[in-house]
Formats: structure tokens, C-alpha cells, sequence
């Protein structure tokens, strides 16, 4: 007898193999992801201390057992009974609410800033106690809190120096609730990390006077012209005046020809480099002084109203720089538009490997920048003259150039090397006399 086969059956077949296969993989693909995130849970609680613990915990049961030693079957069970005690003060979530503020985040280095830590119960149960981490930079401030009754709130206010210019992370404020010998840990992140400026140390320098342009939009000076928008008073016409400056109400008037005179509007473009070369500085005192003058020069600048360019290198890759980069990659343009954003970008510059010598600075800065009427070329006591000179000699003619050298502790004096005006100061405080005997 013969049998007749569907001719859908084998088609059947495959397809209830197919959704078997995908089922028992999917299956697998779910406890697998199950056990991975508790892993990483696990894994997330567990303290250094706890996994050794629990490594001897497992070795003294199986040895203990297995040769029929009871004290380490004796030691393993009492290892099992510190664990579970451990876990036990991570039961339950957290309902601690931890916030962070601070006051003043733009400090001076050598100043205090305080951060104030808030911890608040707003359950209806009485809080366990629980200790509060605080990152500071790269230390950790940390805060043992009491068990908090309902809606009470624990308040602390710590106080950190700016030991040295820079931007200091701090936070975000972290709860950690752990056993007492630390087997086991669990915390909880609050609010979102602040960064507190420690800006350089600035004084204050004589007024910018040097390197005016003429220029409608700048500011009114004392000297009389002409032609231009502040106007000043009216004398009698001399040979030689043009006629449309002539004031026909008062030559009706007086009966005589009289001409107007404006005070003459000027404006200057104030260029500040920084030296970033590591080999263009002897020590890091040298530039952080460097810095410092940056940040005085910039910060006069912006306060009298100037233009002001403040440059430094970026930071060039080998490729980059071999390839000769273009001016708009290899001159980082640091804020200028108010004194604080100044100082804020000064709080990130540092000398390291890759960024180009102030020659080249100078030459690429030149390139982006109009109009510049005054350049400050700032760099440590490695810079040659000859150096100076050839990046004084990428600016455009007509440009003041006065190089500050930066060397501590050294007698400050003033000398001239062509058109160049070389300044070299001792500390920060000869800056504002080195100025003026200049007369810039």
C-alpha cells in the first residue's frame, strides 16, 4: 500500500523547527541578559573585601566537606553569616535627597570657595545613617551623616583653596550606604558636577595708550581734527580749511567765516600672545607668572574698551604639524569679551608637547587678525631675542611689539633690540612700572 505525502508537510516541518530555534534562542538571549545585569549589580555592590570573603568562604565549605575538616566547614559557615549580615544593611532604597551648591564659582588661586552639602529625610520613616561623598578635584570629601528623623535635614558648609589655577570638578554628591567593615557598598549620584575656576592672579596695570588707529567708532581723544563724530567747539576759518566743515549759523552770526572741530576718535587693536612651547619656559612658576601677565595685559585691555586679541597654539597632532596647519586649526582664540570668560579659558591653558613655538603663533594669529595696532608677545626666559625678533618680524609694519620675559626673582629691566621692546620681570607686581617706563 502506498502512502500519498502532502506537499505542504515538509514545509510544515521546517517552519515548527524554525520557531523552535527562535524561541529556545530568544529564551537564551533573555536569561542570558538577566544574569548579565545581575552580574553587573552584583559586581556593582561588591567591595574587594567581600569577594575575598566570599572566595574563602567557598574554598573552606568545599575543603572542609570534602576532607571532613570541621574548622573550616566552621569557618565557612561564619564567613556565609558575615556576608548575609552585610547584605542586609543594603535592603531597602535609599530615600536620602542630597544637593550641593557653591556660592562662588570663580575663585583666585589662594582663595577659599565654600560648598555647601544639604541632606534631607522626606519620607515618612526615620532614615538610617549614611555617609556622604563629595569629589573635590582628585580628593574626596566625605561626610558621615546621622540617622535623619521625618523631614529633617542635616546641613554643612566645607571650604576648599585654590592651591594652583586650573578648573576643579566637584561633584556630583554621591550617598553610599555599606556595611561597617566594608564588604559590601551601594551608592546613589545627586545633581550633576560643578566646575569651580581658580583663575590666575592679575593685577592692575596703567591704561593701554600705545598703538591707536584712527578710527570713527573708537574714542574720543584730545586732540582736535576736523572730520569726525565728537564735536568740540568752533574757531575762524583759516586758508586751507575745507568749506564743508564751515558753520553758516555762526558765520551769519559774527559776520566772520568759522569752521567746526571734533576731538579726534581713535581706537586700538591689542594683540596678546601666549607662549605655550614647553622648551620656551625654564620652570612652571615661569608660566604660571606668564599666565598671570596674559591675563593683567588682556583684562586692562577689555576694561578700557579695546579691541583684544588673546591667542595661545592649540594643541597640533605630529601630522598636523608637519603638514603645516592652516591659521584657523593652530591658533586657539581665547575668550575676550569680558574679563571672566578671559580668566575662565586661562584656567585651561597649559604647556605641553604638540602646540607650535610663539613664532609661529604669531604668524598664523597675524593671518586671522586685522587691524592689529599693539602685540604682546608673553613667553619664560627660554625665548631668545632672536626668536622674538622673528616673531615680532610676522607682523604686519607699523605694529608696536613689546616682548614680557618672564623670569622669577630676577632684577626687571627694559632694553631694545631693534623695533622690538623686550621686557623681562622678576614677579608679577614689575609688570605695571616695566609699563610705564615704556610708555605703552
Amino acid at each position: 500500500m502506498t502512502t500519498t505525502r502532502r506537499p505542504d508537510e515538509h514545509g510544515e516541518r521546517v517552519g515548527v523547527l524554525a520557531t523552535a530555534i527562535a524561541a529556545t534562542v530568544a529564551a537564551v538571549s533573555g536569561v542570558s541578559s538577566r544574569v548579565i545585569a545581575g552580574w553587573r549589580r552584583l559586581t556593582a555592590v561588591v567591595e574587594p573585601l567581600g569577594w575575598v570573603i566570599a572566595g574563602v568562604v567557598v574554598v573552606a565549605l568545599l575543603a572542609g566537606y570534602v576532607a571532613a575538616w570541621t574548622e573550616l566547614v566552621l569557618i565557612g559557615w561564619a564567613g556565609s553569616v558575615v556576608l548575609l549580615v552585610a547584605v542586609a544593611f543594603l535592603v531597602g532604597r535609599s530615600r536620602h535627597e542630597a544637593t550641593m551648591s557653591i556660592p562662588v564659582s570663580r575663585v583666585v588661586v589662594g582663595d577659599q570657595a565654600a560648598i555647601h552639602l544639604a541632606v534631607a529625610n522626606p519620607t515618612r520613616h526615620r532614615l538610617g545613617r549614611v555617609s556622604v561623598e563629595v569629589p573635590v578635584g582628585e580628593a574626596v570629601a566625605v561626610f558621615p551623616i546621622p540617622g535623619l528623623a521625618v523631614g529633617a535635614r542635616f546641613e554643612d558648609t566645607f571650604v576648599m583653596t585654590g592651591t594652583r589655577r586650573g578648573v576643579v570638578p566637584i561633584g556630583p554628591v554621591r550617598t553610599i550606604r555599606a556595611d561597617p567593615i566594608g564588604i559590601v557598598k551601594r551608592e546613589r549620584r545627586w545633581d550633576d558636577r560643578v566646575d569651580l575656576f581658580v583663575h590666575p592672579r592679575t593685577i592692575s596695570i596703567p591704561s593701554i595708550s600705545t598703538g591707536f588707529i584712527r578710527d570713527l567708532e573708537g574714542i574720543p581723544t584730545s586732540e582736535l581734527t576736523a572730520s569726525d563724530l565728537s564735536f568740540h567747539s568752533l574757531r575762524e576759518y583759516v586758508p586751507g580749511d575745507e568749506r564743508r566743515a564751515i558753520h553758516w549759523k555762526s558765520t551769519a552770526r559774527t559776520g566772520q567765516y568759522m569752521v567746526r572741530q571734533f576731538e579726534e576718535s581713535r581706537r586700538s587693536h591689542l594683540l596678546v600672545v601666549l607662549a605655550l612651547h614647553p622648551e620656551e619656559f625654564a620652570t612652571e612658576e615661569e608660566f604660571e607668572m606668564a599666565v598671570s601677565v596674559a591675563g593683567s595685559l588682556g583684562t586692562r585691555a577689555i576694561a578700557d574698551g579695546r579691541d583684544v586679541s588673546v591667542v595661545a597654539s592649540a594643541v597640533m597632532d605630529t601630522a598636523g604639524t608637519a603638514a603645516r596647519p592652516r591659521a584657523a586649526s593652530a591658533v586657539n582664540h581665547l575668550a575676550s569679551l569680558s574679563p571672566a570668560r578671559l580668566l575662565d579659558d586661562l584656567c585651561r591653558v597649559d604647556p605641553r608637547p604638540g602646540t607650535l613655538r610663539i613664532g609661529d603663533v604669531v604668524r598664523f594669529a597675524s593671518e586671522r587678525i586685522a587691524g592689529v595696532s599693539l602685540a604682546f608677545l608673553v613667553c619664560g626666559s627660554r625665548a631668545t631675542a632672536t626668536s622674538l625678533m622673528a616673531a615680532a618680524a610676522n607682523l604686519p609694519p607699523g605694529v608696536e611689539v613689546v616682548a614680557v620675559v618672564c623670569d622669577p626673582e630676577i632684577v626687571p629691566s627694559m632694553r631694545r633690540v631693534g623695533d622690538l621692546t623686550v621686557l623681562t620681570i622678576g614677579f608679577l607686581e614689575d609688570l605695571s612700572a616695566s609699563l610705564l617706563r615704556t610708555g605703552v
